[in-house]
């Protein structure tokens, strides 16, 4: 509601629904429940096979989104057969009776889509980082809402809580439009370059160890690149290779926004690499000088 808008003030539409960090737990007891086991149980046997897959060098990777939507049509056609034989009972038997079946509804027995999810959250971020040039640097589950659009009957994502929203200039986001490209092209010299030009500074300024604090920073965490560390000591170990004297202030918040996602997509088993998912949008940014 622009006309409602201050310069410190941001009034927003309200939205219906329940956090994402809720609508988890309740997809989590969905999976329990579908593999016969407690919540303890199912958590334990995905940490067993997640070290087996380890083990092997396997990657740790859910199902695909198209998997995922032919689980949703299963579990959705199920629904509507037993709502037909509810409805059935209902006006025959159930009129005798007088006991009623009750109807279950899509949003109660479909499971959600992790990996659907995660490519939205990261596209809608990558557009306001880049395109728009205001984004929530504070993007985690609490400030996420599903919500059901009973219209169309499917969820939506409804985004909260902007008290933590960073503006970057023209300038700023074509200058990490192309860091985005140089890291999916693994181009260390032009990483290099423009790590140094945003106000990277360390002892020996080491090429290599430039290059892994911009991919881990604002692109990938994974266990290829950090050797299994914890996000932390893996920063702490370039910290030691190359001390660094002075980071990129400027996209500070855009490396949390990152971080708060990647952290999100690795929770559900759908990993991802923001550099090769913003490409897109960085190169019409550029393209269209946006």
């Amino acid at each position: 509601y622009m006309e409602h808008t201050t310069k410190r003030v941001l009034v927003m539409e309200e939205l219906f629904g329940e956090k994402l960090e809720v609508a988890l737990r309740k997809d989590l007891h969905y999976h329990a429940q579908r593999a016969h086991q407690s919540v303890d149980q199912f958590l334990l046997a995905q940490k067993m096979e997640e070290e087996q897959k380890i083990a092997k060098g396997d990657k740790i990777q859910g199902p695909s989104s198209q998997q995922y939507e032919t689980l949703i049509a299963l579990e959705d056609g199920k629904r509507r057969v037993q709502n037909g034989w509810n409805r059935l009972y209902n006006s025959t038997l159930g009129l005798v009776s007088s006991e009623k079946r009750p109807y279950a509804s899509k949003r109660e027995v479909v499971p959600l889509n992790h990996a659907q999810l995660i490519d939205d959250l990261i596209e809608i971020h990558g557009y306001e980082v880049l395109v728009h040039g205001f984004f929530n640097g504070d993007a985690h589950p609490g400030n996420i809402l599903l919500c059901w659009d009973d219209v169309n009957d499917h969820a939506q994502l409804g985004l909260i809580d902007y008290g933590q929203v960073k503006p970057l200039t023209k300038q700023q986001r074509h200058w990490f439009a192309k860091l985005m490209i140089a890291l999916d092209d693994d181009n260390e010299e032009e990483v290099a370059k423009l790590i140094t030009e945003a106000g990277y500074k360390s002892q020996k300024m080491d090429p290599k160890v430039m290059n892994l604090y911009a991919k881990v920073a604002f692109d990938n965490d994974s266990r290829e690149i950090t050797g299994g560390q914890h996000i932390q000591l893996f920063m702490e170990q370039i910290q030691e290779m190359d001390p660094i004297y002075s980071l990129p202030k400027d996209f500070v918040m855009v490396s949390r926004c990152t971080l708060l996602l990647r952290g999100l997509a690795h929770a559900v088993k759908q990993s991802r690499t923001i550099a090769k998912a913003w490409r897109p949008i960085a190169e019409r940014v550029l393209a269209e000088d946006i």
